[in-house]
This record gives C-alpha cells, structure tokens and sequence, in this order.
C-alpha cells in the first residue's frame, strides 16, 4: 500500500500534482442508505411529504453535489463530470431508501470523491425534506462499490 498521497515529503497538506497522469475515461459508484419510521416511508412511498417529492428533489440534490464535490472537500480537483446520476430506490424491508450515486468524467484523476458526495447529499436531502415526521432517520453505509480507470484499474466492493 502507498503512503497517503494529500500530504508532502515535510508532512503538510497539498493538492497532488496529476498533471503527469494519462487522460482516462473513470467512473465510481457509491452506495448508502437512510432508515427511518414505517410512518415515514409511506410518506415518501406515497408522495405525501408536505415539502414535495422526496425522491426527485433528493436525487437533483445529489447531482448538484457531485458538481460541486470540489467546493466542498478542500483538496478535491475540479473535474469537468461527464455524468451524474443518482438511484433512489423504496426498500421496505429496512425500512427507508437504498442510494446509488455514479459519475463519470474523462481526465487525470478518478471521481470517487464526487460519488459519494452525490450519495450522502441526496441523504442528507431526504432527512431535511422528511425531517418534520422523523428526526430519528439514520444514515448509514456510505461506501464506494465501484470505481474503474486510471492506473489503478477496476474495484468492486464484494
């Protein structure tokens, strides 16, 4: 395993200089999940939250964040993303929403950070919207499930 890349040979924090790295097609996906009250996801399974449709308005917020993955994480590269696309899918059985976030750019460096960016920002975005019936949600379970391209290839969580 390599040492940690943001830092340099005196140990302070720097923006690492990708500027020697090949230009590739990238993609990561990031996956999370927020539980909540029965009462709660039939609100949001039935379209009846007051502030509007959880789902849209979370998925939109999530593509937003991956845009601005860079504003956030303070040695994140700006990258000119590709695509952006977030999955919020009903699942009873917690119950509450399951969350899949990929993102794709072409460039020197890979788009993890902005998946799960996007991943936790539409999270986030269901707890504000839901937040009124349930502030006992739970978030949980932010991972990367898939990254591939660039030097270090293809990962698949298992």
């Amino acid at each position: 395993m390599t040492g940690l890349t943001h830092f340099d040979a005196k140990g302070d924090a720097h923006m690492v200089d990708v500027s020697d790295k090949a230009v590739t097609a990238r993609v990561a996906t990031a996956a999370c999940h927020i539980s909540m009250k029965r009462e709660t996801y039939d609100i949001i399974a039935e379209g009846r939250a007051k502030k509007g449709d959880v789902m849209a308005v979370a998925r939109l917020a999530g593509i937003m964040g991956a845009k601005r993955t860079s504003d956030l994480i303070p040695l994140c590269h700006p990258l000119p993303i590709a695509k952006a696309s977030v999955e919020l899918t009903l699942d009873p059985d917690l119950p509450g929403l399951q969350i899949e976030a990929t993102v794709k750019t072409t460039g020197q460096t890979g788009v993890e950070m902005e998946a799960l960016t996007a991943a936790s920002i539409a999270a986030l975005t269901v707890y504000d919207m839901a937040k009124a019936v349930d502030r006992a949600m739970q978030i949980n379970g932010l991972r990367v499930v898939l990254k591939d391209g660039g030097k270090s290839g293809r990962y698949e969580a298992t």
